[in-house]
C-alpha cells in the first residue's frame, strides 16, 4: 500500500515538474522574441557587438520574425485601395465593353461593394464592418430597408434588359438586385434576401415578400421570424445564410440557376466583391476546365483579391464610375431608380391584421404614401437608427467573440 501511495505521488511531482518547466521555456522564448524584436527596430549602425552576437545566437527568432513582418505587410498591401487614374479606368473600361459585346453568354457576380453608394457599408473595405471590428471599433447603426438600387443595379439591371447579361450571382442579403428590376429567373441570392421569409414546412416551400426587413428576430442558426404561414401554420424563417451556415433553400438562393449559367459563361464579371467568399464555391469557377477553356474573368474592385492572377482584366476603380462609363462606351443609356416602378410592391404580400404588430422594422413607403406624409412623421423617422437582424448581429457576435479571445 505504502510503495503504491509513495509510486503516484512520485509520479505527480514529476508531472509538476515537467509542467513546470515547460512553463518556464515558454516564458523564456518569449523574452527572446521581445530583446530580439527589440534590437531588430535598431538601426544596423546602433547596433553593439553583443546585439549582433545575440542576433547571431538566435537566427531562428530572426527569421521568424522577418516572416512575420513579410506577413504583415503583404497583408496590409492587400487592403489598401488602388484607384486606375481616369485615363487609365477609360480605356479598361473600352477594353472591357469591347468583351461584353463579342461574348454570348455573360455573368455578373457581385458583393458587398455595389451597395456602399446606397450607404450599406462593405465588409472589409477600409471603412468596413470586418476591417473596424478588426481594429476594435464600433460599427454605427443603420436602416438598410431605406437604402435603394443603385446606379450600379440599375445598370445590371439594363444590361439584362438588352441581352447582354444573361445571370446574376449576389452575396448581397439587401435584396437590391430584386427592387431593380431584375427577373427572379435571372438572379441567383446566394446569402437570401432580407425581405423574404418562406415556410419550409410546405411543399414546395411557400414563399413570402414582405416591405420590411424580415430579419429581426433571427441570427445565427435561430431563422424563425414568428410569422405563421397562412396555409399549414408552421413558423415562417428568413433566407439568410450565416456564415458558417450551409444555403439549403430552393429560393431566393437560386444555387441550380448559379451553377448553370456559370457552366455556359464565357465571360465572368466580378463587381464590387473581394471574392474570399465566392472563390470557395468551385461550381462558379469551372477550374476542372483546361485554362484555356474557362470564362474570360473580369473584375472591377478597389482591393486585392484571390482570383486576380487568373483574371483577363482588373480594373481598380469604384463600381458606380466604372458602370457609367461602361454604359457610355456601350451607347446605352444610364437608367435612374425610380421607385414607382419598384417591383417589390406588386410583389410583397401583406401581412393579416392579426401580423401587424409583429415586427418593428419601418416599411419601404410607396411614392404615393411618401407624398402623402407629414415631415414630423419624416423626420421622426429619419432620427430611428436601425440595425437589419442579418447584418447588426453578424457583427454583433464578431464583436463579443473578439472580446472573450
Amino acid at each position: 500500500m505504502d510503495v503504491n501511495t509513495n509510486s503516484g505521488s512520485s509520479a505527480r511531482a514529476e508531472r509538476k515538474q515537467q509542467e513546470k518547466a515547460r512553463i518556464i521555456q515558454r516564458e523564456k522564448q518569449r523574452q527572446t522574441v521581445k530583446t530580439v524584436s527589440r534590437l531588430l527596430q535598431k538601426a544596423e549602425a546602433e547596433r553593439t557587438q553583443e546585439d549582433r552576437a545575440l542576433l547571431q545566437e538566435h537566427q531562428d527568432t530572426v527569421q521568424e520574425l522577418s516572416r512575420r513582418q513579410s506577413r504583415r505587410s503583404l497583408l496590409k498591401r492587400k487592403q489598401e485601395e488602388v484607384f486606375d487614374d481616369a485615363e487609365n479606368l477609360k480605356a479598361k473600361v473600352r477594353q472591357m465593353a469591347e468583351a461584353l459585346q463579342q461574348a454570348k453568354h455573360v455573368v455578373i457576380y457581385t458583393g458587398a461593394g455595389i451597395s456602399t453608394a446606397a450607404s450599406i457599408p462593405d465588409y472589409r473595405g477600409p471603412n468596413g464592418v470586418w476591417t473596424q471590428l478588426q481594429k476594435g471599433r464600433s460599427v454605427s447603426a443603420s436602416d438598410l430597408s431605406r437604402a435603394e438600387p443603385t446606379l450600379t443595379h440599375m445598370c445590371i439591371w439594363m444590361l439584362h434588359k438588352v441581352k447582354m447579361v444573361q445571370h446574376v450571382v449576389s452575396q448581397n442579403c439587401d435584396g437590391l438586385h430584386l427592387r431593380s428590376g431584375l427577373p427572379r429567373h435571372a438572379l441567383s441570392e446566394l446569402h437570401g434576401n432580407m425581405f423574404i421569409e418562406v415556410c419550409d414546412s410546405c411543399s414546395p416551400a411557400r414563399e413570402f415578400i414582405r416591405l420590411f426587413d424580415v430579419t429581426e428576430r433571427t441570427a445565427l442558426h435561430r431563422h424563425g421570424t414568428g410569422r405563421l404561414c397562412p396555409h399549414c401554420r408552421a413558423e415562417l424563417r428568413d433566407t439568410i445564410v450565416h456564415f458558417g451556415e450551409r444555403g439549403t433553400l430552393e429560393q431566393p438562393l437560386n444555387w441550380k440557376g448559379a451553377a448553370e449559367a456559370a457552366e455556359q459563361a464565357d465571360l465572368i464579371l466580378c463587381l464590387g466583391s473581394s471574392l474570399k467568399v465566392l472563390k470557395k464555391y468551385s461550381c462558379l469557377w469551372c477550374m476542372n476546365r483546361p485554362a484555356n477553356k474557362r470564362p474570360k474573368l473580369y473584375i472591377v474592385n478597389l482591393q486585392w483579391t484571390p482570383k486576380d492572377t487568373l483574371a483577363t482584366l482588373k480594373i481598380h476603380g469604384k463600381c458606380d464610375a466604372v458602370m457609367g462609363l461602361l454604359m457610355e462606351e456601350l451607347g446605352l443609356g444610364t437608367p435612374v431608380y425610380n421607385r414607382s416602378q419598384d417591383p417589390i410592391f406588386s410583389l410583397a404580400k401583406p401581412l393579416s391584421p392579426q401580423e401587424q404588430k409583429s415586427h418593428t422594422r419601418e416599411e419601404i413607403t410607396p411614392p404615393a404614401a411618401l407624398e402623402d406624409a407629414s415631415p414630423d412623421t419624416q423626420a421622426q423617422s429619419e432620427a430611428t437608427a436601425v440595425q437589419g437582424g442579418w447584418f447588426g448581429r453578424g457583427y454583433a457576435k464578431a464583436r463579443r467573440k473578439r472580446k472573450t479571445v
